[in-house]
């Protein structure tokens, strides 16, 4: 595999979080290795800029609410006969 097609196949690999370390172009291509060490660490300080939070459970009756108002208004009936759907 040369340059061109492991860079081509990096992002997928990102994705699956593939162990590349036991990518074989790695071990011989100190400008790919070079790459992948600055793209994880560009992946790891980008976590450490915004804290992850769950919205809270309002957020999504919000949400909820909104979508039956919508799905409601377009099929003309009255968005307070929407039952909520089980969770």
């Amino acid at each position: 595999m040369d340059c061109s097609e492991f860079q081509q196949k990096l992002p997928e690999l990102f994705e699956e979080h593939a162990d590349l370390g036991k990518e074989e172009h790695l071990k011989h291509c100190e400008n790919c290795a070079a790459l992948v060490r600055d793209l994880e660490y560009i992946a790891q300080q980008a976590k450490l800029l915004l804290p992850i939070h769950e919205p809270s459970p309002a957020v999504w009756d919000t949400i909820q609410s909104t979508l039956q108002r919508e799905q409601a208004d377009t099929d003309g009936r009255d968005p307070s006969d929407t039952a909520p759907p089980a969770r």
